[in-house]
């Protein structure tokens, strides 16, 4: 009967390094995402690349300060590796509509559009967290507020 008890808290032992194993694979999330998918093919610029880290530790961002659930409240609770969905996901309409097209159509319409969706919410934050260190975008240190700060050069 020892035997057996000692044989399943192997077993479960060696489970549980397993399943630990996958878990801490599960928590890998790269830190620098090109952020290049499907809604960019005809796009005329580069594309931008984003850092977790420098978000992090150089600008103090939390997970909710970009995303968010479907009534667009912040998700604050994410760990490293949580399952999130791509932008794309719910922002499902390529490109990026302004002007006459745009005319008309709410704030939440106009976000159903990716580049809407991506240009509101990181150029939104970006002036905040300049505007709270009194910087401009051209200082040292400052978020990128403009098209080309993001976007340096065109597609070839």
């Amino acid at each position: 009967m020892r035997n057996r008890g000692l044989l399943f808290l192997t077993v479960a032992g060696i489970l549980s390094l397993f399943l630990a194993g996958g878990l801490y694979a599960g928590t890998k999330v790269d830190d620098v995402i090109k952020m290049e998918n499907k809604a960019y093919e005809k796009h005329d610029k580069t594309i931008c690349v984003f850092t977790h880290k420098k978000h992090v530790e150089e600008y103090k961002a939390g997970c909710g300060d970009c995303h968010h659930d479907k009534d667009n409240k912040p998700l604050n609770d994410l760990k490293i590796g949580d399952d999130v969905q791509n932008c794309i996901e719910c922002h499902k309409k390529p490109g990026y509509i302004k002007g006459k097209e745009a005319k008309g159509l709410s704030k939440e319409q106009k976000r159903e559009y990716h580049a809407n969706a991506i240009h509101d919410n990181c150029r939104a934050c970006h002036k905040d967290f300049n505007k709270e260190k009194g910087l401009t975008s051209k200082d040292e240190g400052a978020a990128p507020t403009s098209c080309k700060q993001c976007h340096p050069t065109e597609k070839k």
